[in-house]
Order: structure tokens, then C-alpha cells, then sequence
């Protein structure tokens, strides 16, 4: 993508009634728009972003045995009723509407009531069992006040899966599965070395759960953190039975702020039993199925990282989710330098390597200091000197190194 074709323009300064670092960033990058208070809209370095973490996830889920699919943004009132959380003295953050013709729908604030009903349509059997469906959309929550940036908001993106089970056992296996899974996901967004498996509480599916929370001074929770074995547990857990049955030592945890990313429940027969989701085992006895939950934000997510990987100067994206792989900056302006930078722009295309070619008519310092903010791994510089030298100046984003290379070392690295 050429930078003079986009739309978007960095900007010196993020709106005024912003705090939160990484809507600061997001906004100055032009990767996010706020179209008011706990929504926004993804740009089109934002998107990129976004789609590289949705197939990350993606990937993940697959491997271990997830199905995706697209559930209905507009939900029943008829199906919500069964778990009495249309209710609003239950539930209190619904965005509501009334159809024309009459009745009302809600927007989606969670899945468990719909995957639920659609699977009733398909499994009877033991043989149906087990079954891990999962999605990704936007989810509306209509909450009083919002913060943090597009971590919390009341529009998001995300995904959740739901395993469905023959019984505690089978169940337990995904379950621990998941876990794996997620970990799998945090390393390889660049924030596996701070996350952490948090012990949880389970709210009204179960006594507990597991959180992955990231370590950050900007954190709304507080959890207890192991060092040694890497064994986290949130504060409004913490008590002495739970450390017991855990060896934990109160003397030996660390007290960290941190940023919840993602969570997974043990929902039992919680909406089994409201949809009379059951099957039949091989004895023809009916069996209630056993479900689990499992969300990541995917803008809750990205949001996370850039307030962890961030400078003085911008964004720093790992390579494994950044908007591009490289950024092509033309500096000078002499025909033989632009005839370079075409040509190597074009060559980098053609083996597969995702490139932002900066090739405006601005100051040099301007480019520089949007390269930074934006963030992209890795800088290929195109000046006069790289026509004398017939070598490229190269500057990693993260560390800060400079090196020259050749475009045959350049794109070895890059691929």
C-alpha cells in the first residue's frame, strides 16, 4: 500500500476526553475513529491489525478441533426468556429494540442462549458429542460508562467458543486444551512473556474459572502472582483455602496490576437444562450435555498490546500481528532514488512481503516520527546514499538497531 493513497493522516494529538495510551496511539496512528464515547471504528491499519489477530485465534481454534461458524447479532427475546436474562433486573447492560410489526430483539451481549438453542436442532445422540463450535462478531453491552480505550466499550469485537460434552470428563479434557490454546495465542501476539493463567472466579456458572491476564501498571484487576511456578490468582479469590489447595505460599506472591485478555468457563448443565439440550448415551438414557465457555476480545486485545509494547515515540507491533511487514520510506528526491524505491517496492510485492511505502512529499523528520508512531517491525530506508552504496539502511522498531543490507539480504530476512 502507498502511504499517499491513504486516507488516514496521523495526528500530533489524540482528542482531548482520551487518557487511555493505547486509544492515544490508535487514534494518532490513524488505526481507530471514535465515533463517540466506547465505540469505534477500525481504519484501514486498524482493520489490518485486527484481522491478523482474528487468524491467530482462528488458527488456534482449529487446532483443536473448533468449527466456525456465524451466529445472528439480533437476538430472540422467546430464547432468552428460558434463562430469565432478558429480564433487565438480571441483566442490565441489553440494548433493546422494538420491531415495527411488534414485539422486541436484543443485540448480542454474550452467546451462551444462542449457541445453545442451535445445537439443540442437532444433537441427540452420544455420537453427536462432542462438538466445539465458536464465532467471531460484535457484541453490544450498554454500559453506563465506559474507559480504558478500546479495551472496554459498548461495541466490540470478539470471539467465543462453546464445547458441548458427553460428560465432566470429556469436558475436562477441551477444557484443558483451551488453556494450551490460549497461551498459544498470547506468545505469539508478543505478550506471552507477561500473561498469565489466572485462578478466577466462576460468577454464577461456577466456583471458579481461569482468566489470562497481562501484567501492566494500567491494569484493572490485582492478582497474586507466583513467580516461580507462574501460577496467578485474582484478588477476589484470594484466600487461604484457595492457596492451599493451590501450595502456594501468601509470603511468596507479588501483588501486579493487570489487564484481563481473555477467559474461559466451566458452565456445567447451567443452559442445558433451560433448552433441554440432552442426548443419548449408549444405554439410551437421556444425558444432559456439559458446556463450556471460552471469549477473547479481539479489540480488548489489541488495545492490551499497544499499552505493554508501546514507547515515548508510538506503537512497537510484533511482526506476527503488525499492518505490515515493512515500511519503505523515500527520502530525497532525485530521480534515480524514486526509480529505487519503485523498484524495490514492486520486488517486495512480488515475493510476498506485505509493504507500506511511504512515498509522500514531506519532510524527512515528518516521516520518521509517523514511522515510529505507526509502528511497523522493520524500516527500509531509500536516499541517495542507498543508490551510492547500492545498500539499504534498515532499523529494527523494537530495539532500535540500524544495519545495511543488500535487497537480496533484505528480502531473505523479511520472508
Amino acid at each position: 500500500m502507498r502511504q499517499s493513497q491513504l486516507f488516514t493522516k496521523t495526528r500530533k494529538e489524540a482528542p482531548k476526553d482520551e487518557v487511555s495510551k493505547n486509544a492515544e496511539l490508535l487514534i494518532r496512528g490513524g488505526f481507530v475513529h471514535k465515533e463517540m464515547a466506547g465505540v469505534y471504528s477500525y481504519l484501514p491499519l486498524g482493520l489490518r491489525v485486527i484481522k491478523n489477530i482474528e487468524q491467530i485465534i482462528r488458527e488456534e481454534m482449529n487446532e483443536i478441533g473448533g468449527i466456525e461458524m456465524k451466529t445472528s447479532i439480533l437476538q430472540n427475546k422467546e430464547i432468552w426468556e428460558k434463562t430469565n436474562r432478558w429480564d433487565d433486573a438480571v441483566v442490565d447492560n441489553w440494548f433493546k429494540s422494538k420491531l415495527k410489526n411488534g414485539g422486541e430483539v436484543g443485540l448480542s451481549f454474550t452467546n451462551e442462549e444462542a449457541y445453545s438453542n442451535i445445537l439443540k436442532q442437532y444433537v441427540s445422540s452420544y455420537k453427536d458429542l462432542p462438538v466445539y463450535p465458536y464465532d467471531f462478531k460484535e457484541i453490544f453491552r450498554n454500559e453506563v460508562r465506559t474507559k480504558s480505550g478500546i479495551m472496554r466499550g459498548r461495541e466490540f469485537y470478539w470471539k467465543a467458543l462453546y464445547s458441548f460434552s458427553k460428560d465432566e470428563s470429556e469436558h475436562n479434557a477441551f477444557y484443558e486444551k483451551a488453556k494450551v490454546a490460549y497461551q498459544n495465542i498470547f506468545k505469539r501476539v508478543g505478550i506471552g512473556h507477561l500473561t498469565y493463567e489466572t485462578f478466577a472466579s466462576g460468577g454464577v456458572f461456577s466456583k471458579f474459572s481461569h482468566e489470562f491476564q497481562t501484567v501492566t501498571p494500567v491494569g484493572e484487576d490485582t492478582i497474586y502472582l507466583d513467580e516461580k511456578s507462574g501460577v496467578a490468582i485474582n484478588k477476589e479469590v484470594l484466600n487461604d483455602e484457595v492457596l492451599k489447595s493451590l501450595g502456594l505460599d501468601r509470603e511468596k506472591l507479588v501483588e501486579q496490576k493487570a489487564i484481563e485478555v481473555g477467559n474461559i468457563f466451566s458452565l456445567g448443565t447451567r443452559f442445558a437444562e433451560p433448552f433441554d439440550l440432552n442426548y443419548k448415551n449408549e444405554n439410551g438414557e437421556e444425558q444432559l450435555v456439559i458446556m463450556g465457555s471460552y471469549g477473547i476480545g479481539l479489540g480488548r486485545l489489541m488495545g492490551t498490546i499497544v499499552e505493554v509494547l508501546s514507547d515515548e515515540n508510538g506503537i512497537v507491533w510484533p511482526k506476527s500481528i503488525a499492518p505490515f511487514r515493512a515500511h519503505l520510506v523515500l527520502l530525497g528526491s532525485n530521480d534515480e532514488a524514486k526509480d529505487l524505491a519503485e523498484k524495490t517496492y514492486k520486488k517486495l510485492i512480488q515475493e510476498g512481503i506485505e509493504v507500506f511505502f511511504d512515498d509522500r512529499d514531506v519532510r524527512a523528520g515528518e516521516k520518521f516520527a509517523d514511522s515510529d508512531l505507526i509502528g511497523i517491525p522493520t524500516r527500509i530506508i531509500v536516499g541517495d546514499k542507498t543508490v551510492e552504496n547500492s545498500s539499504f539502511e534498515i532499523k529494527d522498531r523494537a530495539s532500535g538497531e540500524v544495519s545495511q543490507k543488500t535487497l537480496e539480504e533484505l528480502i531473505s530476512e523479511l520472508k
